[in-house]
């Protein structure tokens, strides 16, 4: 498997507080099935000040130290991009990277309230050649009111990529819920760890991988933790990847069980 959303490198963000933390969550990795992680801190200007050359100096850095400890996982580069004004020029300058120096970036949108202009921001990132992944979509606030918008993003050129905790309840109730929502709608890329530390947030993307074989076969369910990873990493355009699957969409809003545990719409 290929994670491509993990905050392991240490003390550049809220993920790992150390080195000896991250190479307990490389080991982790490994023992779960996974080949290479991608270092992807946050990047929000005023509060976590990451850029390329500096995540790339620390990912140097921690393989030196996993191939020095016998630790089988091979590290790229990456950041959890928040949406801020000026990011397309960051991305065009290089100061902001994608995955992998690729076409790919993950986008992390606010988490409590809706951003403004959401769907145009996206789609300005689309016409200027990039492919947005916005992460964990499914533990958003505002999921449940704006699920179409989405889709919509979906068929305007973005991706969608879901937390594996979130598939296996670790979130709670509501992430899982909407994990298994995108992922049964046809609306998830990508599986990955986005994982923190070593404890509840940590790198193990398998029993995930179970829940996506279960709902929708073995064949789509390697295309979620390493298929597309792999055509991601060769920088291949969004046309020559593997299709979402064709699935029998869910109408209704929410549905009656989230209506019912939380009183909440769809």
């Amino acid at each position: 498997m290929i994670d491509l959303h993990c905050h392991i490198l240490p003390g550049i963000d809220d993920g790992s507080r150390s080195l000896e933390m991250s190479l307990e969550m490389a080991r982790m990795a490994v023992d779960d099935g996974i080949t290479m992680t991608a270092c992807t801190p946050h990047i929000y200007p005023g509060l976590y000040m990451n850029d390329t050359a500096g995540i790339e100096a620390e990912r140097d850095k921690l393989q030196q130290s996993l191939d020095e400890n016998g630790i089988p996982l091979k590290l790229t580069i990456g950041a959890d991009v928040h949406l801020v004004p000026g990011l397309l020029d960051g991305l065009r300058t290089g100061i902001v990277p994608c995955l992998h120096h690729t076409r790919y970036l993950l986008l992390e949108p606010s988490h409590h309230v809706a951003p403004p202009r959401f769907q145009d921001s996206v789609f300005q990132l689309v016409a200027a050649g990039y492919v947005p992944v916005i992460t964990h979509p499914e533990r958003l606030t505002w999921v449940e009111d704006h699920y179409p918008v989405f889709a919509d993003l979906v068929r305007q050129g973005a991706w969608m990529q879901i937390t594996a905790a979130s598939l296996t309840g670790v979130f709670g109730a509501r992430a899982k819920y909407w994990g298994e929502r995108f992922l049964n709608d046809g609306l998830t890329h990508i599986i990955a760890t986005d994982a923190h530390s070593n404890g509840r947030r940590s790198p193990i993307m398998s029993k995930a991988r179970q829940i996506a074989e279960r709902a929708l076969g073995r064949e789509e369910a390697e295309l979620l933790v390493r298929g597309r990873q792999e055509y991601m990493l060769r920088n291949e355009l969004p046309s020559a990847v593997p299709p979402l699957p064709e699935v029998e969409r869910k109408r209704g809003g929410g549905g009656g069980w989230w209506k019912g545990l939380f009183g909440a719409r769809g």
